[in-house]
C-alpha cells in the first residue's frame, strides 16, 4: 500500500500524484494504517469458507469490503448477491430469501421464484443490516448455515445450497442478543471472522486522498475542472463526518455542482454544508409576512425576505447560475448576497 502526501500546484490547489489518478470504481481508497491492516486480514481470509461479520457505522464502506473479499475468493467468478435486510418488507422476507413454489400464496407467480440464496448458489451472499432480520427468519438462515439446506415457501423438497455468507451491521449485535432481538446461536455462527471498520473521524489521514479522488471522479462525470484549495482540504479534515465516507462523497459532489469558482474555497464549503443541514439558515422556517412582529427595520425585513427567496431558488434549481436565471439576475449578485449573509462557522 502506497503512502500518500498531498501535492499542491502554483495556485495552492491540491493535486493527486500521477500514481493515484487511475482509480477503478468500487476500489477501497486508503493510506490509513488501521485500514491497511483490515484489508490485509480480508485478503487472508478471502479464500476460506468461513462466514464474516463486518461491523461499523453507516457509510464507512462495509459493502466495498465485502466486494473485496468476494473478488479475492475462490468464488470470484460466481454470483455476488447483495441484499439490504431492512429494505425487504417483513411479509416478503421469507419468500425473497428462499424463493417459493408456483401458486404458494395469493399473488405468487405461476412459475414460482428463485430466492436470494438460490440466486447466489456457488457464490457469495452479502446480507447488509443483518440485525433487521426477524427472529423466525434467523432460525431458517441458521439451518442453511449449519446443514446447507433450505426449503422454498410452499415446497417440501429440500434444496442443497453452497453459499458463502458475509454479513454487515451498523448496530451492536451482541447487545441485540442480550436484549433477545437476535439469536445467540446465529450470532456466534456468523461471527467467525469479525471485522470492524473504523469511522472516518478516526482515520482523518484518508480525508485528503478521498476528497481528491471524489473531486476527480465528479469532474469526469460532470465534465468540470474544479480544484480543492489547500484551505478547503484543511477544513474538510477538521469536520466531524458523522455520515463517514458517504457524507464526504456527497459533499464533494455538491461542491462540484454548486460552487461558482473553479478553485473551491472554505466559503464554498460553508455554503454547501448549509444546504445539507436542515437546522441552519437554508432550511430555517420562513415567517409569513403577516406574522412579522416589527422587531427590525423595513430595510432589514426586506433583506431577510430577499434571502429567503434566493435560498429557496438555489435549493430548488441546484446551482447559483440556474437560480440567477430563474430570478432574472446575475450569479455574482446572488453569490454576493449569500456571502454577505452567511452564518459564522468554525471548522
Amino acid at each position: 500500500m502506497k503512502k500518500f502526501n498531498v501535492l499542491y500546484d502554483e495556485d495552492n490547489c491540491a493535486m493527486i500524484p500521477n500514481s493515484f489518478v487511475d482509480y477503478e470504481t468500487g476500489s477501497i481508497i486508503t493510506t490509513n494504517e488501521k485500514m491497511i491492516n483490515i484489508i490485509s486480514i480480508c485478503l487472508k481470509v478471502a479464500k476460506s469458507e468461513a462466514p464474516i461479520l463486518i461491523t461499523g457505522e453507516s457509510g464507512v464502506g462495509k459493502e466495498l469490503l465485502s466486494e473485496l473479499i468476494h473478488n479475492n475468493s475462490n468464488r470470484k467468478n460466481e454470483p455476488f448477491v447483495k441484499v439490504n435486510c431492512a429494505a425487504i418488507p417483513d411479509n416478503l422476507k421469507e419468500s425473497e430469501f428462499f424463493g417459493y413454489e408456483p401458486g404458494s400464496f395469493t399473488g405468487a407467480s405461476r412459475f414460482g421464484k428463485k430466492g436470494l440464496i438460490e440466486m447466489s448458489q456457488n457464490g457469495t451472499l452479502f446480507l447488509d443490516e443483518i440485525g433487521e432480520m426477524p427472529l423466525n427468519l434467523q432460525s431458517i438462515l441458521l439451518r442453511v448455515l449449519q446443514d446447507g439446506r433450505f426449503v422454498k415457501v410452499g415446497g417440501y423438497k429440500e434444496i442443497k445450497s453452497d453459499v458463502r455468507i458475509i454479513c454487515a451491521s451498523n448496530t451492536d449485535l451482541k447487545t441485540m442478543v442480550d436484549e433477545g432481538l437476535f439469536r445467540n446461536d446465529l450470532y456466534f455462527r456468523l461471527n467467525v471472522i469479525p471485522i470492524t471498520i473504523p469511522p472516518l473521524s478516526s482515520r482523518k489521514d484518508d480525508i485528503p486522498l478521498l476528497a481528491l479522488y471524489f473531486t476527480d471522479y465528479f469532474n469526469r462525470q460532470y465534465n468540470t475542472n474544479k480544484k480543492l484549495s489547500r484551505d478547503v482540504i484543511n477544513a474538510l479534515v477538521n469536520l466531524t463526518w458523522s455520515g463517514n465516507i458517504r457524507e464526504l462523497r456527497n459533499t464533494i459532489e455538491r461542491l462540484i455542482l454548486i460552487s461558482l469558482d473553479d478553485i473551491i474555497s472554505p466559503d464554498n464549503l460553508y455554503y454547501v454544508e448549509s444546504i445539507s443541514n436542515k437546522e441552519n439558515y437554508l432550511y430555517y422556517n420562513t415567517r409569513d409576512i403577516a406574522e412579522f412582529e416589527g422587531d427590525s427595520s423595513l430595510k432589514k425585513a426586506m433583506e431577510d425576505y430577499e434571502l429567503i427567496i434566493i435560498r429557496k431558488a438555489v435549493d430548488k434549481y441546484g446551482s447559483i447560475r440556474k437560480a440567477a436565471k430563474a430570478l432574472d439576475t446575475t450569479p455574482s449578485t446572488i453569490s454576493r448576497k449569500l456571502s454577505k449573509n452567511k452564518p459564522s462557522a468554525s471548522i
